[in-house]
């Protein structure tokens, strides 16, 4: 069993002002593109292997982060279905449409997952992923079970790094040129942006475990930013890029929700 470091916003609060731009080292943007290279190879070689589903374990829904699709969960989501858990994918793909109207889409997954289940439902999101996690657990607590974030700058959806930046500022160039699909302007300083603010910002259900995983070695956000004052923190050490499929993170996640009993909704 994996001891995961267990990080209290008191111990490491001083380091909570992060910089406005984040400037990974050399070192680890290079860890970072070789990771990719490691998730890619294993998602390839993913061969789904057959399981049986325990009824005594909560269904997840699986959410990817930023520019991705489903199938970058899948390492997570064959593990958990080994254990017997219901796993279901998000539909969203890729990743990288308005904030709000990506969020809007989820809750009505969420909502067909739970109906179908007859469950709350646990959320595990991935960087972005976390973040649309945390906009439709405040939308629809009756529906959820727990959130799980991995890498996911809930305090600061924009302390990422100067290469990610550029990526998103191309989409919101697009989004100006009338591309549908992309998100825009408005989601980076805009009412979009505000009102996801808002949300972020605010109160967290009561009743709702939330987990932070963040990595001090992460390369594209500042790690800092997954500190959100409403989870609980636990430090890992993956890249950003394979949080999704890095073994020590999977079995964190697996044993985070292992003793979750299954709740019907009300």
């Amino acid at each position: 069993m994996t001891n995961p470091v267990v990080r209290s916003l008191d111990e490491i609060g001083d380091l909570l002002k992060h910089p406005s731009t984040f400037r990974p080292s050399v070192v680890t943007s290079v860890r970072e593109n070789l990771s990719v290279l490691r998730v890619a190879g294993r998602i390839i070689q993913q061969r789904p292997a057959p399981t049986e589903v325990d009824l005594d374990r909560v269904p997840v829904l699986l959410v990817p982060g930023f520019g991705a699709t489903d199938i970058a969960m899948a390492p997570m989501g064959e593990v958990l279905r080994r254990q017997g858990h219901r796993t279901f994918r998000s539909g969203i793909g890729p990743n990288i449409g308005c904030t709000l109207e990506v969020a809007d889409a989820l809750e009505r997954r969420l909502e067909v997952v739970a109906e179908r289940s007859g469950e709350r439902v646990a959320i595990v999101g991935w960087s972005r992923g976390g973040t649309l996690g945390k906009l439709v657990s405040v939308r629809r607590p009756d529906l959820v079970e727990c959130l799980i974030t991995l890498g996911t700058p809930n305090t600061h959806p924009l302390a990422v790094s100067e290469t990610l930046a550029a990526q998103i500022g191309v989409l919101a160039r697009l989004r100006s040129l009338g591309i549908p699909g992309v998100l825009g302007e408005d989601c980076l300083s805009g009412e979009c942006a505000r009102e996801v603010m808002a949300v972020l910002e605010g109160d967290f259900p009561p009743g709702i475990r939330y987990v932070s995983l963040f990595s001090m070695d992460d390369g594209v956000i500042d790690w800092r930013a997954c500190l959100d004052p409403e989870a609980e923190h636990l430090e890992v050490h993956a890249t950003h890029m394979s949080m999704g499929a890095d073994d020590e993170v999977i079995e964190i996640v697996r044993d985070l929700l292992a003793p979750m009993p299954p709740h019907p909704l009300t």
